[in-house]
């Protein structure tokens, strides 16, 4: 309802050429699908042929242009080979979504090295990597959209997602800075911070425990953060927050952060007893989370 509501206000995008990272599922999946709905011309990154070969399928069955470039975002050979295979098809590339992610929950305390490394590796590196390929282009042409899917994580720490929210904060940063750098150009960087999305990188730790404290029924549709995505572009915005007005604790716990961690963990302690818990360390028992959950 709310990407069929954001169609009309953004118009058509047909004869763009959008690059898209993460792909395969969840909310890159749906940016895809919505893009070649919209007219334009798709190339999908992931690390998974399988599932970007369903995705091509699932475009070309509506009428849209699809490239399939399996990807490993945390190269930086693979994201300018990536590149250099859209321009070759298209011959040119108008937007970038950086939307490849992964997210592996633990309290800072146990927070282990491999863990933390592979969030930088593809939440920061991976993002950095590709704006590094496409820039020349834009820049080349004097245009061009890059959209980083950061995270209202990126603005304030909560556990157990430390460790992601380092990732986020961090990219932030690299998005924030590059604006300054691009100042003067016809390239537009936007930054999307969604909340929780269903999504299957969020759904694998939602079952396993590991996620308890959030009430899953709070779980914003993917397309959400695609009809954010389709503003941040069209109207060339900075930040866009999702759900809207979910800046408002970015903003308290920048003015007042004893008091966003007092609201943080009256939070916690509501989802809790709402669950059925009586205290932080009851409940069912946690079960070790698998290997990570990415949406490249």
């Amino acid at each position: 309802m709310v990407l069929e509501r954001t169609l009309p206000l953004v118009g058509s995008f047909r004869d763009q050429v959008v690059l898209v990272t993460g792909a395969s599922s969840g909310i890159g999946r749906e940016t895809a699908l919505t893009f070649a709905r919209q007219g334009a011309a798709v190339a999908l990154a992931a690390r998974r042929r399988a599932q970007l070969e369903e995705v091509a399928a699932a475009v070309t069955g509506e009428g849209g242009r699809a490239l399939v470039v399996p990807t490993d975002v945390t190269n930086l050979k693979a994201a300018r080979a990536a590149v250099a295979k859209v321009l070759r098809k298209w011959g040119r590339l108008d937007i970038l979504i950086n939307n490849a992610g992964v997210l592996r929950p633990a309290p800072v305390e146990q927070l282990a090295e491999t863990d933390f490394e592979a969030m930088l590796r593809v939440n920061v590196f991976g993002a950095l990597f590709m704006m590094q390929a496409v820039l020349p282009a834009m820049r080349h042409e004097r245009r061009g959209t890059i959209i980083n899917i950061a995270s209202l994580a990126g603005r304030r720490g909560i556990t157990p997602l430390g460790g992601y929210c380092a990732t986020k904060f961090a990219l932030v940063g690299l998005t924030e800075a590059l604006r300054t750098e691009l100042d003067t150009t016809d390239i537009h960087v936007g930054l999307v911070m969604p909340g929780v999305v269903d999504t299957p990188m969020v759904e694998g730790f939602n079952e396993s425990h590991t996620l308890q404290e959030w009430p899953a029924a709070l779980n914003m549709p993917p397309d959400w953060v695609v009809a954010a995505i389709l503003l941040a572009i069209r109207f060339r915005l900075r930040e866009i927050s999702v759900p809207p007005g979910a800046a408002t604790m970015e903003v308290l716990a920048a003015l007042a952060p004893g008091i966003a961690d007092t609201l943080i963990r009256w939070g916690r302690t509501a989802t809790n007893l709402l669950a059925g818990r009586t205290g932080p360390g009851e409940g069912p028992v946690k079960k070790k989370a698998g290997r990570p959950s990415r949406s490249a």
